[in-house]
């Protein structure tokens, strides 16, 4: 089944829809959630929360790409479970991967913050755009699907130190952009 087929089911609001997604995107929002705690149950849990949020904004948001937006939806419950965690307890390959963007990124939330967070997400958009599609895939390895540094090692055929270093490089670069457009740190 087609992604326009299942968001016509999700439209006509058909039970099947959750069923056609689980079954073709399960597994891919599982491994973001579970990239992100490194627990299984929390990762189902959200796999599951996804798959309501789903049926909830659809309609009347019409995705064009059903894989990127379920992927947003399970990504962004995975942190909100994270950090909920974090509230508890410190550590894990998260609260690495969220430091070292720590000097690119603002993390400051306010008010204005949170009314410059579109912009700074169209900015980085752009810049990500600038980059050569191996180092594009490696951040995004990294800061959207959360893999570890050995993880992507293995993925792109590289040496742990390369990687590391390559995304020092794309973090330095960034930092530089976000500084050209004029958002500063």
């Amino acid at each position: 089944m087609e992604d326009n087929e299942i968001i016509e089911l999700f439209i006509t609001r058909n039970e099947a829809a959750i069923t056609e997604s689980s079954r073709h995107y399960g597994r891919y929002c599982y491994t973001i959630s579970y990239n992100i705690l490194s627990d299984s149950e929390d990762a189902e849990e959200c796999v599951n929360d996804t798959w309501l949020r789903t049926w909830n904004a659809i309609p009347p948001q019409r995705p064009s790409k059903l894989s990127f937006f379920v992927g947003r939806i399970t990504r962004n419950l995975s942190l909100d479970k994270f950090k909920a965690k974090k509230a508890q307890k410190r550590g894990g390959e998260m609260t690495i991967i969220l430091g070292e963007l720590d000097d690119c990124i603002p993390s400051d939330h306010d008010v204005e913050q949170a009314i410059l967070e579109k912009d700074l997400a169209k900015t980085i958009n752009q810049f990500l755009h600038t980059l050569p599609e191996r180092e594009c895939n490696l951040f995004l390895a990294r800061y959207w699907y959360s893999r570890s540094q050995a993880e992507m090692a293995e993925q792109f055929a590289m040496k742990e130190n390369n990687v590391k270093a390559s995304l020092f490089r794309t973090r330095t670069k960034l930092k530089a952009y976000l500084l050209e457009e004029g958002i500063y740190l």
